[in-house]
C-alpha cells in the first residue's frame, strides 16, 4: 500500500483533481447558453446544433463505467494525466471548429476523455485522506460536482457576451494545464493490474448506455416514441443494459466490471438516491432560466446572478457538513437535507408572474442548502463497505448512475413542462371569449375593442404565459414530492460509526 500523502501534498492533490472535476462538470452546462450563437456562426439548424450537447453526453456516458478498467491497466495517475491532456486538447479543438461536423466530433473527444475525470478525482480524493477526514474530502470534491452545473450557465453567458462562444471552450485550457501539472507532481500512482478487454460486455454496455442517453436527451424534442429513432434508441438501451447484466453475471471475473458490486447495500442505496436526486438537482436548473428570461424578461447576466446564490448555499452547506459527517450519523444528515430541499421546493410552488427576485432567490438557496447536506454524506457512505481495490470501478459506476439520473430528471421536467403547458393553455383558453366580463374589463383598461386582432394576440400571449407559469408550478410540486419520496431510502443505509470513513475491507 502506498504511503499516505502529507498535509501539503493532500492540498496539491485536492487542487489538481478539483480543477479537473470543475472543468468537466462545467462543460456539461456552460455550452448551453452559447448554442444560439454557435448555430448562427456555424450555419447549423436547430436539430444539428443540439448534437453539440448530445454527442458529449452520449460519449461520456459510454466511457464512464470503463474508469476502473483503464485505471487498472494504465495506473490511476497515468490515466488521469491522459484524460486531462485529452480533454484540454479536445476543448481547444472545439474552440477552433469551423463547422458543425467538426465541433460534434471534437465534443465526442471531449466526452471520451472527460468521462473519467469525476470518478477518478473522487477515488483519488478518497484515498488521499485518512478515514477521519474523508467527509471533508468529499465535501471539497462535491463543490465542483454540485456548484459547476449552477455556475455553468452564468459563466457561459458572460463569456459569450463579452468575448465569444469559443471562449466557453478556451477557458478549459489554462485551468486544465494547471491541473495536469499539479497531478503530474503530486498525485500518487497506483499499482497496475493485468486485465483483458471484455469486448462482448463493452458492446452491450455501449449500446445500452448510448441508446438510453440518446432517448432521454432527445426524446422530448421528437415527441418520444412517436419518432422512429427514439423507439430504436429506447429498445437498444433496454436490450443493451439487460443483456450486459445477464452477460456480466455469467462472465463473473472476465466481465468489464463486476455487476455484483450492487449487492452492497450502502452502494446500491446511495446510487438509487443520487439517481433520484437528479430530478431536484437539475429540474430547477432547467426551469428557472425559462422563468427568468422568457416569462420575467430578465437579461442573461441577471438570470445568472439570481441563480448563483443556490450554488453558493450548496457550497456553504457542503463545507459545513464536511466537518459534521465524521461525528454525526450520516443518515440524519441525508434525511435533514431531503426535508430542507423539500421545503425549499415547496415554496417555489408559490412563484408567480408578479414575483420579485428576492422571492425567487431564497427558496432556491434553501433547496441548495439541503442538497449540499445530502450529497457529501451520501458520497462518503456509498463506498463505506466496499474494498479499496474496487474504489475506481465503484466511482465510475456511481458517476454513471448520477449522470443517467440527471438525464432522466431533465427529461421528466421538460416533458411535464411542455405537455402541462399545452393542457393548461387549452383549459385557460376555454374560458376566454369576447363576451367574458373579465376579458372585457381587461381590454377596456387597455383601450382595445374585444374584436380587434391586437386584442386577440395580446390575450393569447397572456394565456400562454400564465399556462407556462402554472406548468412550472406543477414541476416544482413534482420536485417537492421527489424529495419526500426519497426519505424512506435513508433507513436502508447502514449506520456509520462516528469518526468513520470508508471501512477498510480486504479485497477478495
Amino acid at each position: 500500500m502506498a504511503q499516505e500523502p502529507d498535509k501539503a501534498s493532500r492540498l496539491m492533490i485536492t487542487l489538481a483533481v478539483m480543477s479537473a472535476t470543475l472543468i468537466q462538470v462545467l462543460d456539461t452546462t456552460i455550452v448551453n447558453v452559447a448554442l444560439p450563437h454557435m448555430q448562427g456562426e456555424l450555419g447549423a439548424t436547430t436539430d444539428q446544433i443540439s448534437w453539440v450537447l448530445t454527442s458529449y453526453l452520449v460519449t461520456a456516458a459510454i466511457f464512464m463505467p470503463l474508469t476502473g478498467y483503464f485505471s487498472d491497466i494504465l495506473g490511476r495517475k497515468r490515466y488521469l494525466l491522459i484524460c486531462i491532456a485529452g480533454f484540454v486538447g479536445a476543448s481547444a479543438l472545439c474552440g477552433i471548429a469551423g463547422n458543425v461536423v467538426q465541433i460534434v466530433l471534437f465534443r465526442m473527444l471531449q466526452g471520451m476523455f472527460g468521462a473519467a475525470l469525476v470518478p477518478l478525482s473522487q477515488a483519488i480524493m478518497s484515498d488521499a485522506y485518512p478515514p477521519e477526514e474523508r467527509g471533508k474530502a468529499m465535501a471539497l470534491w462535491g463543490l465542483g460536482v454540485m456548484v459547476g452545473p449552477v455556475l455553468g450557465p452564468t459563466m457561459g453567458g458572460w463569456l459569450t457576451e463579452v468575448a465569444s462562444w469559443r471562449w466557453t471552450f478556451y477557458i478549459n485550457v489554462p485551468v486544465g494545464a494547471l491541473s495536469w501539472f499539479l497531478a503530474s507532481q503530486f498525485v500518487p500512482e497506483t499499482q497496475k493490474k493485468a486485465r483483458k478487454m471484455d469486448w462482448p460486455g463493452l458492446v452491450l454496455l455501449a449500446a445500452g448506455v448510448a441508446g438510453s442517453q440518446y432517448a432521454l436527451d432527445r426524446g422530448n424534442q421528437q415527441d418520444w416514441l412517436a419518432a422512429a429513432d427514439i423507439r430504436i434508441a429506447a429498445v437498444l438501451g433496454v436490450v443493451g443494459i439487460a443483456g450486459f447484466s445477464w452477460y456480466s453475471l455469467r462472465a463473473k471475473q472476465r466481465a468489464l466490471f463486476d455487476i455484483r458490486i450492487f449487492t452492497d447495500r450502502n452502494f446500491a442505496t446511495a446510487c438509487l438516491v443520487i439517481a433520484l436526486l437528479g430530478l431536484g438537482m437539475f429540474g430547477t436548473i432547467v426551469v428557472q432560466p425559462i422563468l427568468l428570461e422568457r416569462l420575467l424578461n430578465y437579461p442573461i447576466l441577471t438570470t445568472g446572478m439570481i441563480m448563483a446564490p443556490r450554488g453558493i448555499a450548496t457550497a456553504v452547506s457542503m463545507l459545513l457538513v464536511g466537518r459534521l459527517v465524521g461525528r454525526t450519523d450520516a443518515r440524519v444528515l441525508v434525511g435533514a437535507g431531503m426535508l430542507i430541499s423539500a421545503v425549499g421546493s415547496h415554496f417555489m410552488t408559490h412563484y408567480s408572474l408578479d414575483i420579485n427576485a428576492f422571492w425567487i432567490v431564497w427558496p432556491a438557496m434553501l433547496q441548495g442548502l439541503g442538497m449540499g447536506l445530502i450529497f457529501v454524506p451520501l458520497s462518503t457512505i456509498a463506498y463505506a463497505t466496499l474494498p479499496r481495490a474496487r474504489m475506481a470501478e465503484a466511482a465510475g459506476l456511481y458517476s454513471l448512475v448520477r449522470t443517467m439520473g440527471s438525464a432522466i430528471g431533465i427529461s421528466i421536467v421538460t416533458t411535464l413542462l411542455s405537455r402541462q403547458g399545452q393542457v393548461l393553455w387549452n383549459e385557460l383558453g376555454g374560458h376566454l371569449t369576447r363576451f367574458n366580463p373579465a376579458v372585457q374589463h381587461y381590454l377596456r383598461g387597455l383601450h382595445l375593442p374585444p374584436d380587434s386582432p391586437k386584442a386577440a394576440a395580446l390575450i393569447a400571449e397572456q394565456v400562454a404565459r400564465q399556462a407556462e407559469m402554472l406548468a412550472m408550478i406543477d414541476v416544482f410540486q413534482l420536485i417537492t414530492w421527489s424529495f419526500v419520496a426519497m426519505l424512506p431510502l435513508v433507513f436502508l443505509l447502514k449506520k456509520k460509526q462516528a469518526g468513520g470513513g470508508p471501512i477498510p475491507v480486504t479485497a477478495e
